[in-house]
């Protein structure tokens, strides 16, 4: 019995034959992915889309008398007062102040928090002093201590830096500890290997681990300084941004009122974006997901 084999199809024979002869004819196309086949829109376009929407609904609420203006003035209106007080300069100094008392609470803050948190987490004699102290003193909010520090530092710069240091302390202290306890400990057992004495463990491992728990808190605690400062600037202050909100509310300003929070907003955005930028500098060596 013989077994006749069919020829082969015609087509296929002549793909085989130009593939295999290497001819140029036979087109290849790449896998796409469905996400990169999409139409590009630039991000910086998505980013302002949002915003931009709300402040149109927002105007056009307060022109068609939806929203009035004793409540809350219009962007046109707040534009305006913007601009009056960069005219005058009220607004230039109020700013200067208040940097200043973020910067030096954010530097203290950061020394005290960082400081804490290395002892309590590369040494274990250091947690059993440390941690329990500051986990009881994270519950009390820093904001109901601001009667106490008045009365402590009187009512200067003290008690402002002392509150804004005092937010900052905290979430700083938690995201390093963290980090620091959450070092792979197969990475310790090598670079025990290695011959690591214990600063190269330390400086080489351990610190290099915690370094994006650390980028974290801080970005945390860039928050929690602009909102203390908020809360410093409306307790005895005499400038500053929080100083013009108490003066505007004292005369229903809503629209200076609208143009300080504004200021607030950008000043933490600002900050927010440079800590970002020195989480992609600092942390070239750790690829992450970015999204799609």
């Amino acid at each position: 019995m013989s077994i006749s084999h069919a020829p082969p199809h015609p087509q296929e024979s002549d793909i085989s034959v130009k593939s295999q002869s290497g001819d140029a004819s036979l087109d290849l196309e790449p896998i796409v992915p469905a996400s990169s086949r999409r139409t590009r829109v630039p991000r910086w376009l998505r980013r302002t889309t949002g915003p931009v929407l709300l402040l149109a609904l927002w105007q056009l609420l307060s022109a068609t008398g939806v929203l009035a203006s004793d409540v809350l003035a219009s962007p046109g209106r707040i534009a305006q007062v913007a601009g009056d007080l960069i005219a005058d300069g009220s607004l230039a100094s109020a700013m200067t102040i208040s940097l200043q008392r973020v910067a030096v609470g954010l530097l203290l803050g950061t020394l005290v928090g960082t400081g804490l948190a290395l002892v309590s987490g590369l040494f274990r004699i250091g947690e059993d002093l440390v941690d329990a102290p500051v986990q009881m003193l994270r519950t009390v909010p820093f904001v109901g201590l601001i009667p106490l520090f008045i009365i402590w530092f009187g009512i200067g710069e003290a008690p402002k830096v002392a509150i804004i240091t005092l937010g900052v302390t905290f979430p700083l202290y938690l995201n390093v500890y963290a980090g620091i306890r959450g070092v792979d400990a197969q990475l310790i057992e090598a670079g025990e290997s290695l011959g690591l004495s214990r600063w190269g463990l330390v400086r080489h491992v351990v610190l290099p681990g915690a370094l994006p728990g650390a980028l974290t808190g801080l970005r945390y605690s860039l928050g929690i300084a602009w909102l203390a400062l908020v809360f410093a600037e409306q307790a005895n202050a005499d400038a500053g941004i929080g100083f013009l909100m108490v003066q505007a509310r004292d005369f229903l300003r809503t629209d200076v009122i609208v143009v300080c929070l504004i200021v607030y907003a950008f000043l933490g955005l600002l900050a927010d974006f440079i800590v970002r930028s020195l989480e992609r500098l600092l942390l070239q060596w750790r690829p992450t997901f970015t999204g799609r």
